[in-house]
């Protein structure tokens, strides 16, 4: 026998992983994966920095039970100090289970302020039966949050938005608004009194579900439009997940180019000058446009 059929004799076999060892690795590797994107997130847009007071808004679903877990964790390791204050809005919902979010945060020893606003009687009295409830639903609950933020002096609002989230956003404003735009991982509220960042910007909601799933996180279902099958956002999803399944990875390329915009390849004159071009940028000529510039052509008799 020779030196290295004696070694390779000696050396001891390796044993498989156990199924529970297999699990526990995975699910470090979620973790780490969860992580590194939003640090990532956090690092490429400033989301966060020294003495910054977060305001996280915790629904009750597994994105923004993810998200906090994710930045406590952050916060317990980062260079830099900021404060999380945990918020929900009880928009007053039929058997909503107001003790989940309070026993989970006392819990976790996480400082959270619940607010309260009938939200649910607004939309349900202004909202015909069977139409798409979101749109003011979202608009009466962000007006709530902001305003707590800015009366409390927090100086960033955390939403749990992911990154399929913000793909199914541009294609229903594609689509359904006629403009290319999404939620930007980190916005400027239009008063300029708030600033919002979406930390899960970089993160697949897959990853997301698993990761909610083995934390156990006690999940608050929403009553107010869960039903509504027909929502745009809804047959979008479904759009999305077809695609993921014949083509895997084409999120992950839509959402890339979200973050690669060419405005000289695109048509909006806002964005990239045109008419310059060329040596262009003249006047616009008057038979271009009828008889005086800004006319339009009179029409032909019949």
């Amino acid at each position: 026998m020779s030196p290295m059929q004696e070694t390779l004799v000696d050396f001891p076999t390796r044993k498989s992983a156990s199924p529970a060892e297999k699990a526990r690795l995975e699910s470090n590797k979620l973790a780490k994966r969860l992580r590194r994107n939003v640090g990532q997130a956090i690092m490429d847009y400033g989301m966060i920095g020294e003495g910054d007071r977060v305001m996280v808004c915790l629904s009750g679903g597994k994105d923004s039970y993810t998200m906090l877990d994710i930045l406590l964790h952050l916060q317990a390791k980062a260079p830099v100090r900021f404060e999380l204050h945990a918020v929900n809005l009880d928009q007053k919902q039929p058997d909503f289970p107001e003790h989940i979010l309070p026993e989970y945060l006392k819990a976790k020893g996480v400082p959270y302020t619940i607010l309260e606003q009938d939200t649910y009687s607004v939309v349900k009295r202004n909202i015909p039966e069977g139409k798409t409830m979101c749109s003011l639903c979202s608009r009466l609950r962000r007006g709530a949050l902001y305003t707590f933020a800015k009366q409390e002096g927090y100086n960033r609002i955390a939403l749990g938005h992911h990154r399929d989230d913000i793909v199914s956003t541009f294609f229903l404003n594609l689509f359904f608004g006629g403009k290319l735009a999404g939620m930007p991982p980190k916005l400027l509220s239009d008063d300029g009194a708030n600033v919002v960042i979406r930390p899960l910007a970089y993160c697949r909601e897959d990853d997301i579900a698993a990761y909610a799933a083995e934390r156990a996180f006690p999940i608050i279902p929403c009553n107010l439009c869960g039903s509504q099958e027909q929502l745009q956002r809804k047959q979008v999803r479904r759009m999305m997940t077809e695609w993921e399944r014949e083509w895997p990875g084409r999120t992950e390329t839509i959402f890339r180019a979200m973050c690669n915009v060419a405005p000289s390849q695109l048509g909006d004159r806002a964005l990239f000058d045109f008419a310059s071009l060329g040596g262009g940028g003249a006047p616009a000529a008057s038979w271009l446009v009828g008889e005086g510039v800004g006319e339009a052509p009179a029409a032909s008799a019949a």
